[in-house]
């Protein structure tokens, strides 16, 4: 049941991520959004972690553990980043499920890196791998809030989108490797850290860390559900990480459904069948994971 639980709300907290984060980012910007999310989950998690959770005293290695920890945190804001600068120029729908791809991607990594995956799993992987091209190279006149969106911009959102999922799928990789060793709080903080220091302080710095003050309450719901969903994904995947992934990445179609309804946005029916494919091959990739 509990693994079920956290799959479902991290679902749920990651496509109010999606949404809140989409209308932000176009309004102040993707580096602005990033920095303003980042500061508000470290607000959230750091007295979670120093004083509800400190490391394990008996943890073997805490300063290549947390160093790892880091370098996954730093994937993660780069994705981020990237994943913003899309929200900006693309549909969210799309956008929403070819970021969805990063634990196929980390299973991709895995392999190259030595691991053995299910039997049957490199046909999923290539089957998402066909959703993400017909979900992407399908752009083109896809419409939100009434208004057109070209294929050039289509195309880049795409584009920035893949990036931000290789990003997101190296992270993955690597929080893997200390999700068992970290309570989840230590989990989560790096990547808020590292975006603090990385962006935030930069931007402040430059006179450039600036929230338009309408999009306010859309940042500060963004930091709030991204440590939710994390801290959900990583209480659930403790239990059985294939229920807790395979739920987890429903979020890209709520956050499709939520912006068919919300942003009004239409896509091709091309477009469609690929969210589809995306949906089904990370469902498929989970549960073989789990046999």
């Amino acid at each position: 049941m509990l693994p079920i639980v956290a799959g479902v709300a991290t679902a749920v907290a990651w496509a109010i991520s999606v949404l809140a984060s989409a209308r932000a980012s176009r309004v102040t910007g993707a580096p602005q959004t990033v920095a303003g999310v980042m500061v508000v989950g470290t607000v959230l998690i750091l007295p979670v972690a120093l004083v509800a959770t400190p490391l394990p005293p008996a943890l073997a290695d805490p300063v290549g553990t947390v160093f790892l920890a880091a370098l996954a945190g730093a994937a993660n804001v780069g994705g981020l980043l990237l994943t913003y600068a899309a929200y900006r120029v693309g549909a969210v729908g799309i956008i929403a499920t070819i970021g969805s791809t990063e634990g196929a991607i980390a299973a991709a990594i895995s392999v190259v890196a030595g691991q053995t995956l299910a039997p049957g799993s490199g046909f999923v992987l290539a089957l998402v791998a066909v959703g993400v091209a017909l979900a992407a190279a399908s752009g083109g006149g896809e419409r939100e809030d009434d208004v057109v969106i070209g294929r050039a911009r289509s195309l880049r959102a795409a584009g920035l989108a893949t990036c931000a999922a290789g990003l997101f799928g190296l992270g993955l990789f690597m929080t893997g490797h200390v999700a068992g060793t970290l309570p989840p709080a230590w989990v989560v903080l790096p990547s808020r850290v590292v975006g603090v220091v990385a962006v935030a302080a930069p931007l402040f710095i430059l006179g450039r860390f600036r929230v338009v003050r309408s999009v306010l309450p859309l940042v500060l719901l963004t930091g709030l559900v991204e440590v939710v969903g994390f801290s959900t994904y990583s209480v659930g995947a403790r239990a059985d990480i294939a229920m807790t992934s395979v739920l987890a990445s429903m979020f890209a179609p709520i956050a499709a459904i939520a912006a068919f309804v919300l942003f009004r946005e239409r896509l091709a029916p091309r477009q469609a069948l690929g969210i589809a494919l995306v949906v089904i091959g990370i469902a498929t990739l989970g549960l073989l994971a789990g046999t």
